[in-house]
């Protein structure tokens, strides 16, 4: 008892150390301080095999151990290389796969002689779109994505599927069709679990340290159970068209997606990665080994586009880790192949704007960068000689060269407007970008080392990102605690959270927060008693 008391003591202060450390904009690139040396949450080796760009970009120098969600790799000390290629000199060893000699690059028009770059202005307006008046409530905003007739559709579609159920395998005593209602009941208490950081939506009616007599009395255990057991968003496969693994949730999700598109237009500056999903700190603290290893089995990968001045995010893509259809990844060879599929889906909507894209490593790709290019969309991306694909750089701007690195030295190579940059602190980090001058010096403030000076693109790329680590902290407020078998329920609970989080957004740029200037979690909390139509619908202090 004694030993799990420990171990979950010392889970929460490596959570704990890993959300201190977002707040510290010079993490971004190391020194994040003596709380988080040995941080199993915050990977700051530059060739990590972790999904979360933000934490890649550190020390490579910095080793991490008692891992138990990510296992990232030590970075390469010497330089970024990658295949069974040892270290060495630029001439003398070779680089990862499909990059160039020195003679191939200069063929292919990469050189050291730098020119300025700069990036048209954006063309587009940045903001709501719709003007919310001041007497607005949670529910107003939250209803800007789960409108009452996306809401009447699960209606629809549960008792559809309720009676299909039992004309099959007979019919269930008690059970009455579900009305909007009560759905809208339904929703709020499974968002009501991330609201009050409950291990079970049917804890609500227990009497344990997480029961909540306040909502309980809306609607019996047995009835929310009933509701639970049929709830569907589309209760039958079609039977012409698409077949896809996601098509039980593929209508909500585009129709998701169309409001975000119709409510928020972002900044010029965008970023695409995977949100964190499953590393909210009262989680990994209070569950157990079982509950660890059933959540390493998800079998969807999300990524999204998300305005770097806001948080607000502007797009969702989802796929299936596993099945044969469009939407899964057996229809591609490798990873890189999915990632580049993943960027372009989400910047379908951005073409011709001018929008700068930041991008992490299994993103990051010369032949992509340049694509978006002819589409006028400018990108930034850290590269890493294991996870990008590196096909068409020259080696010599990817292997180490046999004389030591100063901190802070850079070198530069360009090919066209795209330039190619190496960067020392404490190992090296290497950018593609058309979006940031070569010939522009920025500056990267360490809290012990004072400036540390860097391409005008390592800036950017610090700044924008280090926005996104401290975002991540405030979207697990919104993490949905209902953890259900399904993955197309999974989905739509991630997407749920989602939607509350951009509804938020919402609401702080708009005039009914001067009025009631609510917290996040007041936020939640009135928006559950709104669902739930309760009387009193202020937030408990």
């Amino acid at each position: 008892m004694a030993e799990c008391g420990r171990k979950a003591l010392s889970l929460l202060e490596a959570a704990r150390s890993r959300y201190e450390s977002l707040q510290i904009s010079d993490d971004v690139f190391g020194e994040s301080g003596d709380d988080s040396s040995d941080n199993p949450f915050y990977s700051t080796s530059g060739d990590s095999d972790s999904d979360n760009y933000i934490a890649e970009a550190g020390e490579q120098e910095q080793q991490h151990h008692h891992q138990h969600h990510h296992h990232p790799k030590r970075g390469d000390k010497d330089c970024g290389h990658s295949g069974g290629s040892g270290g060495g000199s630029a001439g003398g060893s070779s680089g990862p796969p499909g990059s160039l000699t020195r003679s191939q690059a200069e063929e292919e028009g990469w050189t050291e002689t730098l020119q300025d770059v700069t990036v048209p202005p954006y063309k587009e307006t940045y903001g709501p779109v719709q003007k919310m008046p001041a007497t607005a409530t949670a529910l107003d905003f939250f209803q800007l994505f789960v409108p009452d007739n996306c809401i009447q559709n699960m209606v629809t579609q549960t008792n559809m599927y309720a009676k299909k159920f039992q004309e099959r395998f007979g019919s269930e005593e008690g059970w009455c069709p579900v009305t909007a209602q009560e759905m809208k009941a339904f929703l709020g208490f499974v968002i009501s679990t991330s609201v009050h950081r409950c291990e079970s939506v049917l804890s609500i009616w227990s009497s344990g340290f997480f029961s909540n007599r306040s909502i309980a009395l809306k609607m019996s255990q047995s009835r929310f159970e009933k509701i639970l057991k049929y709830f569907h968003i589309v209760a039958f496969r079609p039977s012409q068209g698409s077949n896809q693994g996601l098509y039980k949730i593929q209508p909500f999700l585009d129709s998701l997606q169309q409001s975000f598109s119709c409510t928020f237009r972002p900044s010029q500056t965008q970023v695409l990665h995977e949100p964190l999903i499953d590393e909210d700190p009262v989680f990994i603290t209070t569950c157990t080994e079982r509950d660890l290893r059933k959540r390493k089995k998800r079998k969807f990968s999300l990524w999204v586009r998300q305005c770097t001045s806001t948080g607000f995010i502007c797009q969702i893509s989802v796929h299936l880790k596993e099945g044969q259809g469009a939407d899964g990844l057996a229809t591609l060879k490798n990873k890189p192949q999915l990632h580049s599929l993943v960027a372009k889906q989400l910047c379908q909507n951005i073409s011709g704007k001018n929008a700068v894209i930041f991008t992490g490593p299994s993103i990051t790709s010369l032949g992509l960068f340049s694509e978006f290019s002819k589409q006028d969309i400018y990108c930034c991306g850290l590269l890493s000689t294991r996870k990008s694909d590196c096909t068409g750089l020259p080696q010599s701007m990817l292997v180490c060269s046999s004389t030591p690195a100063q901190r802070g030295q850079s070198r530069v190579m360009m090919k066209g407007s795209m330039s190619l940059i190496s960067w020392y602190n404490k190992g090296h980090f290497r950018f593609i970008t058309n979006a940031y001058s070569p010939t522009k010096e920025g500056v990267i403030i360490k809290r012990k080392s004072g400036e540390i000076p860097c391409p005008l693109a390592v800036e950017a790329f610090a700044a924008h990102l280090s926005y996104i680590c401290k975002y991540d902290d405030k979207y697990s407020k919104y993490f949905i605690f209902h953890k259900p078998n399904k993955t197309w329920q999974q989905v739509f609970w991630l997407s749920i959270s989602i939607a509350i989080n951009n509804a938020y957004i919402l609401y702080k740029m708009s005039d009914a927060y001067a009025v009631k200037r609510y917290s996040r979690a007041q936020f939640g909390e009135r928006l559950v008693r709104e669902l739930l139509d309760l009387d009193d619908c202020s937030p408990t202090q």
